[in-house]
């Protein structure tokens, strides 16, 4: 990267130096320093090429600015060399930051593990010493070290990072918890299930290393033919050199009609016609908000066929909010329900806490004071407000002949049927159920959601349209809540309960009947997708380190709309590229006849060809009109 930013930054002295009039020898100078700082590291691969009996661009393209020098068209030799220096740079880098994330993933669980032996002693051990069957004790606040069963104590856990699922769950006796998750504010005792590295967060490591292994390499157009191209190129400017010689014709006649093919055969005006649109584009891209991460990834995006989404924090902002509230105690309104449900919430640290108090908060005058505050980890709290005792808490502790003190609610209660026929109703549509009780009683039921990000439907909207295809809703959570979800955006395809490797499964489904696909999500556990598809874009606000260097391109403004906008972007780079292709090839065309026919002057072929040069890249600069950017608008 410093390599390209040095040859960058002299050729911009050596051009300020050469448009200001300066001595002829200081800019020449200034872009022969750009020659060696950008032209080493591709004029290496290219040698290493040669070694290995191949012969790619990069060798070619040093060539031509070499030749370029040599004609004193040294400016444009110099522009190739920073085009190709910056392009490789920007591909390693991205490259090195990909696998530095999954380095940083397998880190996501606890280097220790505080293991109990029969005797009920403690102690700290490696986790790759765990074995199957050790039971560890996972303290309130601690990341569980390994995959295992619950096999006693109570706790929410947040496993986010594993299955997506935007709110905490919570887990007892028989429940399974994944290495890497975030315990809440209960102690687990956990059996070990998994060794270390079969554990689900190293197996999504491996996911992501295996698909960026197994995923073709995409390469722009022209560089598909690179090979082909130039070894035609070099056989025939030797010929036009041999031929003439061998003729009769003099050295130097034959030289310059062999510099002249050369010069006009040579790809400069084919790589610029590629290049400055789809940079113009990344450019383009980026001032509204989308940071595409090279040439290709915007060449490739404008080939998607269908989008998948991620749900939680991708169509949804991943933070809970109060949906609806059902009051079952004549002697309070909904509001005052809400009100005492959050006074008793309030000291609490459960994210579905924070939303009742910020509900309360929004609607109506400060909280009433509370008292006798009890957090019951894994079933909910308990506390006295205005003299009464609430309870706040999961259906199943709530409801269930749980002992709490001086509380306890039976199952055969009148009011706790009608309670859980509030909470079945809730959780039918996708909601997350929280029961609140007063003086032991059933006093209401809480429906909480996941935010809807208010783009979503515009976003799927101009996805379809734009594609032609019905988008793909890829969750974790489970089908009903993922249902709700797609039937408020508008999406039919709905795959949910879907583990990190389920949606690489996926995608590589939708890949075999033909689509390019393009995943849109934010956490850990898309990052095997995103790295799987044909274009992995990332929702940078909340997403992940690892699916930010994993993705192709990243919205970082959050903004869904972005992600049609940006394809149909792409795809008028794409129709400016092939404009300029056929436009650059029949002027190489053209100067190539008349060289192998005819007699070309030199001075000639050279106006032929940076003419045809100047004039794509004017083409392809565009796509950095603010006009572009119209997608949005015109599919939103």
């Amino acid at each position: 990267m410093r390599w390209a930013a040095l040859s960058s930054g002299l050729f911009l002295l050596g051009l300020t130096a050469q448009l200001a009039g300066g001595p002829a020898w200081l800019w020449w100078m200034l872009y022969l320093a750009c020659y060696a700082a950008g032209g080493w590291a591709p004029g290496l691969a290219g040698l290493r090429a040669l070694r290995e009996k191949t012969l790619d661009v990069d060798l070619l393209m040093v060539a031509a600015a070499i030749g370029a020098a040599a004609i004193g068209q040294i400016t444009d030799g110099a522009l190739l060399i920073v085009i190709f220096a910056t392009s490789g740079a920007l591909e390693a880098f991205a490259t090195a930051r990909t696998e530095d994330s999954v380095r940083g993933l397998l880190h996501l669980a606890p280097d220790t593990a505080t293991r109990t032996t029969a005797d009920g002693a403690e102690q700290t051990v490696p986790v790759s010493d765990l074995e199957p069957g050790d039971v560890l004790v996972v303290r309130p606040g601690e990341r569980i070290p390994a995959d295992g069963t619950v096999l006693s104590g109570g706790s929410e856990v947040d496993q986010a990072t594993i299955t997506g699922e935007p709110l905490p769950v919570d887990k007892g006796e028989g429940d399974e918890v994944f290495a890497g998750t975030s315990n809440g504010t209960g102690a687990l005792w956990v059996r070990v299930d998994r060794r270390a590295e079969d554990s689900v967060v190293a197996r999504i490591a491996a996911l992501v290393e295996q698909a960026g292994r197994t995923k073709a390499r995409t390469q722009l157009f022209i560089e598909k033919v690179e090979q082909r191209y130039s070894i035609g190129m070099v056989a025939v400017t030797v010929a036009v050199f041999t031929v003439p010689l061998l003729l009769g014709d003099s050295l130097q006649r034959a030289l310059l009609r062999a510099m002249t093919f050369m010069i006009v055969a040579s790809p400069c005006a084919v790589v610029l016609a590629t290049m400055p649109p789809l940079l113009a584009a990344i450019a383009n891209a980026g001032r509204h908000g989308v940071l595409v991460k090279s040439a290709v990834v915007m060449e490739r995006l404008g080939a998607t066929t269908r989008i998948a989404f991620d749900k939680t924090g991708t169509l949804t902002s991943g933070s809970p909010e109060l949906v609806e509230i059902r009051c079952l105690d004549e002697g309070l309104t909904d509001d005052e329900l809400l009100r005492q449900a959050a006074a008793a919430e309030y000291p609490s640290e459960h994210p579905l806490a924070a939303a009742i108090v910020r509900a309360a908060r929004n609607r109506g005058p400060a909280l009433p004071a509370t008292e006798e505050f009890t957090a019951h980890p894994g079933r909910g709290v308990t506390a006295r407000v205005g003299g009464r005792s609430f309870g706040v808490g999961s259906p199943a502790a709530m409801l269930g002949s749980v002992d709490r003190g001086s509380e306890s609610i039976s199952t055969a209660d009148d009011s706790v049927a009608t309670a859980i026929t509030a909470v079945a109703a809730a959780q039918e549509r996708g909601y997350t159920a929280v029961v609140v009780t007063c003086e032991g009683r059933p006093a209401g039921v809480l429906a909480l959601a996941d935010r809807l990000r208010p783009e979503a439907p515009a976003a799927v909207a101009a996805a379809r349209q734009l594609t032609g295809a019905d988008p793909v809703l890829l969750t974790g959570d489970n089908r009903t809540t993922a249902e709700r979800v797609a039937d408020r955006v508008g999406i039919t395809d709905v795959r949910a309960g879907l583990l990190p490797g389920d949606k690489v499964a996926a995608v590589r489904r939708l890949q075999a009947d033909g689509h390019r696909i393009a995943v849109v999500g934010d956490g850990i556990n898309d990052a095997p997708a995103l790295a799987a598809a044909d274009v992995g874009i990332a929702m940078g606000g909340a997403g992940s380190d690892l699916a930010l260097h994993t993705a192709d391109a990243i919205v970082v403004r959050d903004d869904l709309t972005a992600v049609a906008a940006v394809v149909d972007l792409s795809r008028r780079a794409r129709r400016i590229v092939v404009a300029n292709l056929a436009l650059a090839a029949t002027c190489i065309g053209v100067l190539v006849l008349w060289d192998l026919i005819g007699a070309l002057p030199l001075p000639l072929g050279v106006a032929g060809h940076e003419g045809s040069t100047i004039l794509v890249g004017l083409n392809g600069l565009r796509l950095l009109h603010r006009s572009a950017w119209s997608g949005s608008d015109r599919l939103g």
